[in-house]
């Protein structure tokens, strides 16, 4: 108790929990990001059930990791070397989820652009993946997504109750915004492509994490946010012929 009362009174405690919560809700949002497009791919009346199995997922594996702090401190320590470069099993999750996140955004990119994609099961216009599928690569990423963030987190700070709560803030705000994200998506058929670009983009930055080339994110996320700053006002800019097109209908 002693021990929480002085995290309270502690500016400092206070500066890295603002910090931290603020670094793994942005963190959280490549993981949203995934969710929305995969889940975007089930039947109206899964795709709900679909986030909140995948979001609370996550929730459970950063706790689940964040119990066991002396083994995600080993993540970090080299087991392979490959020509003169060591690499962790953080290093090898990253390199193998960035891998699968990139195929699995350009797949779902050459079946958008396809003319003729044929009755498979990354065609839009057909239910996607059943249930189970999509749920599996969810929490396939969200594993991968999971030791990031808390790898970040123990970089962050020593104080447990911090990093807990920091996370669970971090993974409410991901099951409040889930459902909002994934719709707007879902009705705006040009943010698809968008979102998929951001999961090519994501997918590399975790790859070149795994090979210890570490692009600053702050870089990344100001892209991302410059994109959708354009494609926004695309979108304000087809609402305004469209309701010019309307108006001119009328006058005859």
């Amino acid at each position: 108790m002693e021990y929480l009362l002085s995290l309270l009174t502690d500016p400092a405690a206070w500066a890295a929990f603002l910090t931290l919560t603020a670094m793994e809700v942005v963190l959280g949002i490549d993981n949203l990001v995934f969710i929305s497009v995969l889940s975007n791919k089930l039947p109206k009346n899964e795709r709900s059930r679909a986030r909140r199995i995948g979001i609370s997922a996550a929730l459970v594996l950063r706790l689940g990791l964040l119990a066991t702090l002396a083994f995600i401190i080993q993540l970090t320590d080299p087991v392979v070397s490959v020509f003169n470069m060591e690499f962790s099993w953080k290093d090898i999750i990253l390199i193998s989820g960035g891998l699968f996140l990139v195929w699995k955004a350009t797949l779902e990119i050459h079946h958008i652009v396809d003319p003729d994609p044929g009755p498979d099961r990354l065609n839009p216009k057909v239910p996607a993946s059943g249930m189970m599928a999509v749920v599996g690569q969810i929490l396939l990423l969200d594993l991968v997504f999971s030791v990031d963030s808390i790898v970040t987190a123990v970089g962050m700070t020593v104080h447990l109750p911090i990093m807990v709560t920091a996370v669970v803030i971090a993974v409410g705000t991901m099951l409040l915004a889930a459902d909002p994200l994934a719709n707007f998506i879902q009705d705006n058929p040009t943010i698809v492509m968008l979102a998929l670009g951001f999961l090519l983009l994501i997918g590399t930055v975790l790859v070149a994490d795994g090979f210890g080339v570490h692009l600053p994110r702050g870089y990344i996320y100001s892209a991302m946010a410059f994109a959708g700053l354009i494609e926004g006002l695309n979108m304000a800019a087809r609402k305004a012929r469209k309701r010019r097109r309307g108006v001119a209908a009328t006058k005859h």
